[in-house]
Order: C-alpha cells, then structure tokens, then sequence
C-alpha cells in the first residue's frame, strides 16, 4: 500500500475553504476547485511506500508491474492504466454548461485533432486523449446542479408560464419564448428537445437581448410557484454569465439537490452543470469535456451537438448496495468504477474494502489504520492511499481510543468477477 499526495486545482469557480474544511487543513488562499487522486497524466498523485521517501507519480509506479498493481481483469478490460479517477469538487459557482462524450467519439475526435496538428494544450481542443468520461457524484454538502432534460411536457410548462407572466411590450422576449415553444410541440420527443436547444445554443443576440426582460421578471415571482427554484437558478446564472444562451438553456434541464450521502451518475450524452456544493465525484480517466454555455472557455456548437442524447430522463440516482460483508457501495452502470462508503468508530469491527483490482481510499474524518496479508498503513485525517490489486484483502481498523467517527471513500473499478 502506498501513501498519496494529491494535485489540487484552482479553478476560479471553485471554493476557498471546503476542500480545506473537510481535509482537516489551512485553506491555500485560492479558490480550491478539485482534488485529483489518481493516474491521470495531468496530475497524477505521487505515490510512496510508507517508511520509504523515495515518492514516484502514480502512473509511473503503476507501469512497473501493471498486473500487480492492477489486476489481471482491468489489464485486460483497460489496458496498463488505472482506468478511474476520484476527485474531491467544491463548486462555489457553477461549473460550466456540458457534455462528454462516448468512448467511440471520444477515440475518433481525439485521432481527427491529432491528425490536424491541434496542439494537446489548446485552448481550441475538444479532446484531450482518447477516452469516454462517464462519472458520479456522491454529495458531502447540499449539492446543486443541472442534470438532463426535463420531459417535454414539463419545458413547455415552464416556458408557457414564462410566456403568461411577461409583458406584452416585451417584445423580444415574447418572440424568442413562443419560438421555443412551438419548438417543443414537435411530435417526437428527441426533436422537440433538439430544436429548442439548437435555437438556444445558436441564437446569437436575439437570445441574449431577450434574456435581460425575462430575468428581471423572474425576480418577482413568488417562491410559492412551482418553477420558483429554476427561475431563482436563472437569476443566478444570469449574475455571472448574462445574456449567456445557457441561462435560458437551463429552464430545459431537471433542477436538483442532492442531500449529503446521495449519489447521480451521468452517463455520456448526458448535459449538465454542477451549480454549488462539495462532494466526492469518481469517473473514468480522461478529460473530455465539450462546453455549451456558462463558460469562457471553448465552445464547439456543431461537435457539442453530436455528443448530446435529445432525450428525457428521470434523474439518474444512486442508491447503495449491500454485500453480503455489509459493504456500502454505490455501483454505476460502467464498468470503470464504483464507489464505497465505509464508517467505523472506536470498539466497531473491521469493514473491508470492496476491491475490484486497484483502489483508491481517502479518510475524510478521522483516522484508521488499513491491514492486508503484505503489511499495514495508518492514514489520519485528509489522507489517501493507493491499494494494489495484489494487496487485497485491504480491511479498514478503527484507531484504538479514536474520540470521532472515521469516514472513508474508496473507488475501485466496477467489474465484478
């Protein structure tokens, strides 16, 4: 087993404390986006044997035996790399508008912008490597985001109310809100969703000239109507972004808040925009994303619309499953990870941990002390370890005389044997 240290990202979107809060630490002055624990290339974590200073980048230990590391199942499902990723996200304001795409779009675009001579470092590159990034948040705090498409019944509910309550000299805004719904009265779902989203991304400054007169009546609308929170949403949005197509893109997504311990999945196709909150988000290793809005970043409206599923679905929720060990794991329909929950506190038995070839463990209260047949590793509050296929079975201790509750992730991959 080994010791991790960890890359933390500082995006501007990101919070200034929660990540430091929750690991027990000073905050670095910066807004403290992400916590990357892993083998992705980027930033990988740098790995050291305990007792031993001699630290490597996860990546670079892994290929030294990548059948002891990983597991002769991932070796051959994913080839010699650890193929998830685990990350600690605190949004202070939203991420952007976006999507990612399958592992097939993925593989192509990658191979096209190479062939074009796109430098791996562009601000113009919509591929990063060549690999699908299907992934999960689990929340820590209340947790906000924009996570697929609403039903169609309920996007022209909520346009149509938008339509009753705006003036008739608004113009503009009339105009743009009876195009979206007659957009949404065509006869097939896929298309409907399409075509209000197509206007949406494209719509230049007839949306953003019409977005100011619906934000604005927005904000007197009671908190008792039932589109209250989106259109709070929008009025958010709107304060860091304005007269960005996706503030008005995002009245056609399903609005959701996730209490500490639920999970979402988002699965490729699947557009969405984390808006506020912390929570530990596993994925497969890549870094592909295609942006539609709330962003100053690249924006490839013609290759974000090939990537996008037109269609609408319930919110895709993770409820744990309980193994025959009483293990806590969240599985997601991929085969690249899942995730597990583990609490043990002073005098409680030993939980092992589900390992599927490689894992990844974080304490985020706590301290515990981890014991395999090959050794034993002590983690205290903030930690994290890389565990060895070969190492497994890993059990999780709590620390004799411990006065609190130890909390800990860990993310292994999600083949089952």
């Amino acid at each position: 087993m080994y010791y991790l240290d960890n890359v933390l990202r500082n995006y501007a979107w990101g919070s200034a404390t929660a990540i430091a809060d929750l690991l027990g630490r000073e905050p670095s002055g910066s807004p403290e986006a992400e916590l990357w624990i892993g083998a992705h290339p980027d930033s990988p974590s740098v790995a050291s044997a305990a007792g031993n200073s001699h630290a490597v980048p996860l990546q670079e230990l892994i290929a030294t035996d990548p059948e002891r590391f990983l597991g002769t199942e991932s070796l051959a499902a994913f080839g010699p790399r650890l193929p998830f990723l685990t990350k600690i996200l605190a949004a202070g304001q939203p991420l952007s508008l976006q999507v990612h795409p399958t592992l097939e779009q993925a593989r192509a675009g990658f191979a096209r912008e190479n062939a074009g001579g796109v430098a791996l470092d562009s601000a113009q590159r919509n591929y990063r490597d060549d690999n699908h990034k299907p992934e999960m948040i689990f929340a820590l705090s209340d947790f906000h985001a924009l996570c697929g498409f609403r039903t169609v019944e309920d996007c022209r509910a909520i346009f149509g109310y938008v339509l009753d309550i705006l003036p008739e000299d608004a113009a503009e805004a009339r105009t743009l809100v009876r195009a979206v719904l007659d957009d949404l009265g065509a006869p097939e779902e896929s298309s409907a969703l399409r075509s209000a989203f197509e206007r949406l991304i494209n719509g230049g400054a007839e949306v953003s000239q019409a977005i100011p007169g619906i934000v604005a009546l927005s904000s007197a609308v009671a908190p008792t109507v039932r589109f209250a929170g989106e259109l709070a949403t929008l009025r958010d949005l709107n304060k860091d972004y304005p007269g960005d197509p996706g503030v008005l893109i995002s009245l056609l997504l399903n609005r959701i808040v996730l209490a500490p311990g639920e999970a979402v999945y988002l699965p490729a196709g699947n557009v969405h925009a984390y808006l506020s909150g912390l929570g530990v988000e596993v994925m497969a290793t890549s870094d592909n994303v295609l942006r539609g809005g709330l962003t100053p970043k690249h924006i490839d409206i013609p290759e974000l619309l090939k990537t996008i599923s037109f269609e609408s679905v319930g919110v895709p929720r993770l409820t744990p499953q309980r193994t025959v060990l009483d293990q806590e794991v969240y599985r997601p329909p991929f085969q690249e990870f899942c995730l597990q929950r583990i609490e043990v506190s002073a005098g409680s038995q030993p939980v092992p941990a589900a390992q599927s070839g490689a894992a990844i463990l974080i304490v985020v209260t706590g301290e515990v002390n981890l014991d395999s047949p090959r050794g034993g590793l002590h983690l205290h509050h903030g930690a994290s370890a890389f565990l060895p296929a070969a190492e497994a079975p890993v059990n999780v201790h709590p620390v004799s005389g411990a006065t609190e509750t130890a909390v800990v992730f860990v993310v292994t991959t999600g083949l089952q044997g």
